[in-house]
């Protein structure tokens, strides 16, 4: 069982406090000492004398190296340093006679420098070292072959941290860069985060060998990504140029769906467009915001590329208007309409509303006041003969309308 590892502020993890994980570690290594004595009993002694570390009166005041074993095979389970009664120094526990982990634990109990854990074959498949309890530094695991599989640096103060891992392979899975680079000897991440030589080229593989990123690093920061399906077409791009950030959606054929550009912000990000295209790559609607996140503009399109609807946005604060004109795919005018924007993006009519045939003849008309209160309705056939013309009153009701 490892020692648990340091919970991250932030991106990563919710923060512990470093009293809470040297406990939650302590506590770890009691919780397996006491799982073995569970399942078979133990026989311990020390200086050549048999003593229960459970009782902590048979370890008074003794100093030496603890062994315990397992009383039915006699096979080693456990070697503990203790010095003046307290479990102090070189600490290892044992499987089927295998040495499995090593550490060395402070006088407050907390594990202290080089931390190791081993495979079955002797293989080293982590190496940590702890700072009263906390990981500190670069800290490696490794596939039971001896192959590289994690490195990740605990710096001493901040929360940023940087990894890396590899597949069984060799080949790397996954990346995060530092502030600096931090995980020399274990991978150049001065490379490959870009802090040397420009913006750096990282590709990144799963189990089975399979690219499933191409990724480019700049002083730390990701500046351009892209994922790419089984059939190797690329799923999503995403790219930093300046203070704006575009990223691409794709279908499995390789055909883009969807763009989105974000203007930066030094607090978060601002949308600024939207595109969304069909199935065979043609433009089917085109969203616009400006700089303070408020809607300019939402353009839709018939599959025959023609406009079907088109939305303008004007003015500000109370003034704010939006004007909507919808189109036919022959491209003829089907409706068309100016609203208030009110609280939370709402929309209320005002003005005069209409709507037409495919042949551009007027088909009928509301008008509404301004609390958006349809006052008029009008509509006409196809010939442009009038067939009714009522007036509507606040309660609803209606009546014909007269000069």
């Amino acid at each position: 069982m490892s020692p648990p590892p340091r919970a991250a502020p932030g991106r990563l993890a919710a923060s512990a406090g470093t009293g809470a994980t040297a406990f939650r570690i302590a506590a770890a290594a009691l919780w397996l000492f006491a799982a073995g004595a569970a399942h078979a009993a133990l026989d311990c002694e020390l200086n050549g004398r048999k003593v229960n570390p459970s009782d902590g009166s048979s370890t008074a005041g003794k100093t030496g190296l603890m062994r315990c074993r397992e009383r039915e095979t006699g096979e080693l389970q456990r070697e503990q340093q203790i010095q003046n009664g307290v479990f102090m120094g070189l600490a290892r526990f044992y499987e089927k006679g295998k040495l499995a982990r090593e550490h060395t634990l402070n006088a407050k109990g907390n594990i202290h420098g080089l931390a190791r854990e081993f495979a079955a074959n002797g293989q080293v498949v982590r190496e940590a070292v702890y700072d009263n309890g906390q990981e500190h530094g670069l800290a490696r695991s490794f596939y039971p072959s001896g192959q590289l599989r994690r490195a990740i640096f605990y710096p001493a103060v901040g929360t940023d941290r940087a990894f890396v891992e590899f597949t069984e392979r060799g080949q790397m899975s996954a990346l995060r860069c530092g502030e600096t680079p931090m995980l020399a000897p274990a991978a150049d991440d001065a490379r490959l985060c870009g802090f040397v030589g420009g913006p750096s080229q990282v590709e990144l593989f799963d189990a089975g060998g399979i690219l499933r990123s191409r990724l480019s690093y700049l002083s730390g920061k990701r500046v351009r990504s892209q994922n790419f399906y089984d059939n190797g077409k690329p799923s999503v791009q995403d790219e930093v140029a300046g203070n704006q950030r575009t990223e691409r959606q794709f279908s499995s054929e390789g055909v883009k769906r969807r763009e989105t550009v974000w203007l930066l912000l030094e607090r978060g990000a601002v949308r600024q467009r939207e595109q969304e295209f069909s199935e065979k790559g043609t433009l089917i609607r085109d969203q616009r915001w400006n700089p303070a996140g408020q809607p300019v503009g939402d353009d839709s399109y018939h599959l025959n590329g023609r406009p079907r609807s088109k939305t303008v946005y004007r003015g500000s604060g109370e003034a704010r208007t939006v004007e909507i004109t919808e189109f036919y795919d022959s491209g003829q005018r089907a409706a068309h309409g100016r609203y208030l924007v009110t609280g939370r993006g709402h929309q209320m009519p005002v003005g005069t509303h209409r709507r037409f045939s495919e042949k551009g003849i007027l088909l009928a008309e509301s008008s509404f006041d301004a609390k958006g209160r349809v006052t008029r309705e009008r509509s006409w056939d196809e010939n442009g003969e009038l067939l009714h013309d009522e007036h509507v009153f606040e309660d609803g009701s209606r009546k014909a309308y007269t000069q």
